[in-house]
């Protein structure tokens, strides 16, 4: 028999306003220990997903550059000291979730095979993936639920019949 999505999803999930500040979001993501978490509209909709990498990529790109290259190093100093200066200010402006989060939101039926939901995370690159019943979010899939099927027997059984 085959394992589907709900049989593995985490059906808690733990969503975050989308109009939170960047640093209430990286607090809320430690204190729960989880990398990413849908994000909400006003109206409650899911709206994408933010996470920790999403963080970690404005952090970055808010202090380096690939422009900088071509500069003498005396240039390459002062254009970094110029960033900082930028970032520091940035930092006295508190960012918002809608403005880090992926708006993006692929998601899956709670019917879907798990074969099917590896194949779309490994090819999309994802860590996770929302599940549905009828459009509605019933639950979330992260690779650690994917683990699940490698360390349970009858899981990793059932999947193996289905080759």
């Amino acid at each position: 028999m085959t394992v589907l999505a709900y049989e593995i999803m985490t059906p808690s999930i733990k969503a975050v306003p989308q109009s939170w500040t960047m640093d209430r979001l990286a607090r809320f993501l430690t204190d729960n220990e989880i990398t990413g978490s849908p994000v909400t509209d006003d109206d409650g909709e899911i709206v994408g997903i933010a996470t920790l990498k999403d963080i970690t990529e404005f952090r970055w790109n808010a202090t380096r550059s690939g422009a900088d290259r071509h500069l003498t190093p005396d240039e390459r100093q002062a254009a970094r000291q110029l960033r900082m200066v930028i970032f520091e200010e940035m930092g006295k402006v508190p960012v918002e979730v809608r403005d880090i989060m992926t708006p993006i939101v692929l998601s899956v039926d709670e019917t879907t095979p798990v074969r099917d939901i590896a194949n779309i995370m490994m090819r999309e690159h994802l860590h996770r993936i929302f599940v549905t019943r009828d459009s509605k979010i019933t639950g979330i899939i992260t690779t650690y639920d994917m683990l699940k099927v490698i360390s349970d027997e009858a899981l990793t059984q059932r999947c193996a019949q289905n080759d």
